[in-house]
């Protein structure tokens, strides 16, 4: 594509509201996931494990306690309705 070409579609972009920019933007983003050549497209990246360094999650019994806790004065006698 000449630099021509694109200069004249840049500027027929900018005349857009900024919704039509988006729209534009989004269904070129589509366009590219679906039509890059496959050593282009990046792996897409697992998850698992992705929190293992937060530790061990709370048991049962700890969310129990915790709820307990958190609802042990409630209603506050302090603060009137």
């Amino acid at each position: 594509m000449s630099a021509a070409i694109l200069e004249q579609i840049r500027e027929l972009a900018k005349s857009l509201s900024p919704a039509q920019q988006l729209m534009l933007i989004g269904e070129l983003v589509d366009h590219l996931r679906y039509n890059l050549p496959p050593d282009l497209k990046r792996p897409s990246r697992s998850l698992h494990g992705a929190l293992k360094d937060l530790g061990p999650a709370p048991s049962a019994d700890d969310i129990d306690e915790a709820r307990r806790e958190a609802w042990a004065n409630f209603p506050r006698e302090d603060i009137a309705p």
